[in-house]
């Protein structure tokens, strides 16, 4: 017969077989959840600052005219939205964030749905999945909050188009968006078509609405990359549904080599006609790094292309509005410090070319230049990227390359996006895989 010390000794290691035997699902927050693809919230009504409110022409009161709203604001009643985006790393889960970060009223959403996308509208019905939050089906977002759903076990392969389709039962007005969304964007008529194979639009834009991020669950050594810009990273002019973009360019580059694919994601989050100081295109790059890069799941490196904007366009309203090389370059350090907080490195990307632009001036070049200097030559970022070099014309550095310039002298094309990505050191990031 066994003696008690020895049949004590088999219980346990029989409940420790059993302990090892059965492994449950971690919790979420103890899971590692990175970013796969985002897109910074914008408010859907857009005006100028009262600082850009010249008198109207014409206007003998001398007083400015009304500032315009651009583009007409869109609203949704009992309608489906189905819209498009492109994974940049796979994963075994994901879960969708839907913002109302600039809604003045709750956002009611009846139903949500993601899938694996066939072609346009059409998904892979076999993949369609009912997104819920905090278990239940529908949500009611408050003004200025967010919403994450619960995870989904969809297996996503990178580089990959995912459609996400949000019904509205009630009426939506002034819709948080991402305006340059340059995917489109399938719109229904009345009714509930979330789980529809595919959608008959009665419109489509190429704007995103309401959804702000999409993550993914990876091993443990993945990481995220947040581009951070204005149009140029946004992709502004760049050929429609073919993710042409610079920061797409950098996922495909990535996910093709050997030593990085799986590793790091890239996420745009960036917003057309935006500016380091002021609000125009999205509340200034200072006011939104708390929410567009440093709670993106994941993140661990940032590039920064700023600053454009707030040369040409307060170029162009005269010497007395114009702004400094100094503050430019003190707004980018702040960038730098608030990052290192986080424990997030930065990348600065000088800024392109844009003589010819409707907005350019000797004194705004001058600036320009002294802010290219300080980005190459300050010491200040844990890496640099040059922009300006990569996209010149040889024969005039100051305008883009004939062969890239789409048509405005600030914008490259596709071939201009693509040289972009390709100047990215792309051993930055296999030195700092960890």
């Amino acid at each position: 017969m066994q003696s008690r010390s020895v049949r004590g000794l088999s219980l346990f290691a029989a409940l420790v077989a059993m302990l090892f035997a059965y492994s449950p699902k971690a919790p979420a927050a103890q899971r590692h959840w990175v970013a796969t693809w985002a897109a910074s919230p914008q408010s859907a009504i857009i005006v100028l600052p009262a600082s850009m409110n010249r008198p109207a022409p014409g206007n003998g009161s001398g007083q400015a005219s009304r500032p315009p709203i651009f583009p007409p604001p869109p609203s949704f009643e009992n309608q489906t939205v189905r819209m498009i985006v492109r994974s940049s790393i796979g994963g075994s889960q994901v879960r969708v964030q839907l913002s109302n970060a600039f809604g003045t009223t709750a956002l009611r959403i009846g139903a949500a749905h993601i899938a694996l996308r066939d072609k346009d509208s059409s998904i892979v019905t076999s993949t369609d999945h009912v997104l819920t939050f905090s278990g239940e089906p529908s949500v009611t977002i408050p003004a200025g909050a967010a919403a994450l759903s619960d995870p989904v076990d969809l297996r996503v392969p990178p580089l990959t188009y995912l459609a996400i389709s949000v019904y509205v039962p009630g009426k939506a007005e002034n819709p948080t968006d991402h305006l340059t969304g340059l995917h489109t964007t399938y719109i229904s008529g009345p009714g509930d078509f979330t789980s529809a194979p595919s959608i008959e639009a009665k419109s489509t834009t190429q704007s995103w609405y309401w959804i702000s991020t999409v993550d993914v669950l990876a091993p443990e050594n993945t990481r995220a990359i947040v581009a951070f810009g204005d149009s140029i990273t946004d992709g502004a002019t760049s050929t429609p549904d073919t993710d042409s973009s610079w920061p797409s360019r950098l996922a495909d580059r990535i996910a093709a080599d050997k030593s990085l694919a799986g590793k790091w994601a890239v996420v745009d989050e960036s917003i057309s006609g935006n500016q380091l100081l002021e609000n125009l295109m999205g509340v200034p790059a200072l006011a939104r790094l708390d929410r567009d890069v440093f709670s993106v799941p994941g993140v661990k490196w940032m590039i920064v292309l700023e600053g454009i904007n707030d040369i040409g366009l307060h170029g162009r309203l005269g010497a007395e509005n114009a702004v400094s090389a100094e503050s430019l370059i003190a707004a980018q350090k702040q960038i730098i410090e608030c990052a290192h907080l986080h424990g997030i490195k930065v990348m600065g990307a000088t800024l392109t070319p844009y003589q010819g632009a409707s907005y350019s001036s000797e004194q705004g070049e001058k600036i320009r230049e002294a802010v290219n200097h300080w980005i190459l030559t300050g010491g200040a970022f844990d890496a640099v990227v040059d922009f300006d070099k990569a996209v010149q014309d040889p024969a005039n550095p100051l305008e883009i390359r004939p062969s890239f310039n789409i048509r405005d002298h600030l914008h490259p094309n596709d071939a201009g996006y693509k040289a972009m990505a390709d100047a990215i050191d792309l051993t930055v990031f296999s030195r700092n895989s960890k």
